[in-house]
C-alpha cells in the first residue's frame, strides 16, 4: 500500500498538558483518554469530537502530578482546549488540567513545555485545625489529609 503524498497527509498539533490532583489519586493513560473522549463527545457531539480526533500520546502521572501530550488536527486546537477544560475528574479523582502550550511536533512539544514539573514531594506532619495531620508538600502547595480526604493549602497558611 502506498503512502499518501505529503500535501495530502493530515496535519497535527500537539498540546502539552499538565495535570494536578490529590497525592493519592491513581489513574493511567487509558482512564485519561476515556474521560477526554467523553468530554469531547458531550461538548461537540459525535461528529465534532471525531473531527478533532483527540488522542493521548505520552502520559505520566505520579504523586498527584503529571503531564501528557494530546494530539489534535490542525485547526482543532481550540476544540481540544475546550474539551480539556471540561475534565473535572478522572477515575473518580478530581483533576486540574492546564495546557502549557501547543506545538507542531511531539519533540518540540516535549522539549519546550514539558519536563519542568519534576519537583520533589515530601511527606510530613503539620498542624491543621488544631490537630497534627499528615501532609504532602510539593513546591509551595500543601495537601493536608483530613477526615473526608485531602484539603489544599499553601505555605502561607502555616506561617
Amino acid at each position: 500500500m502506498k503512502h499518501l503524498p505529503k500535501h495530502l497527509q493530515p496535519r497535527w498539533r500537539y498540546l502539552a498538558v499538565e495535570l494536578e490532583s490529590w497525592p493519592d489519586a491513581s489513574f493511567d493513560r487509558g482512564d485519561f483518554q476515556r474521560e477526554l473522549w467523553y468530554a469531547a463527545q458531550n461538548l461537540f457531539g459525535d461528529s465534532g469530537s471525531a473531527a478533532a480526533d483527540l488522542t493521548v500520546l505520552s502520559f505520566s502521572f505520579a504523586d498527584g502530578e503529571g503531564e501528557t501530550v494530546v494530539r489534535a488536527y490542525r485547526g482543532a486546537e481550540d476544540r481540544a482546549r475546550a474539551a480539556l477544560t471540561c475534565l473535572s475528574t478522572v477515575n473518580g479523582s478530581p483533576v486540574g488540567v492546564r495546557v502549557a502550550g501547543v506545538s507542531g511536533t511531539v519533540r518540540a512539544c516535549e522539549e519546550r513545555y514539558l519536563g519542568r514539573r519534576a519537583g520533589t514531594s515530601e511527606e510530613r506532619d503539620v498542624v491543621f485545625e488544631d490537630e497534627s495531620r499528615p501532609a504532602v508538600i510539593r513546591d509551595s502547595r500543601v495537601d493536608v489529609r483530613g477526615a473526608d480526604g485531602f484539603v489544599g493549602a499553601a505555605q502561607l497558611d502555616f506561617e
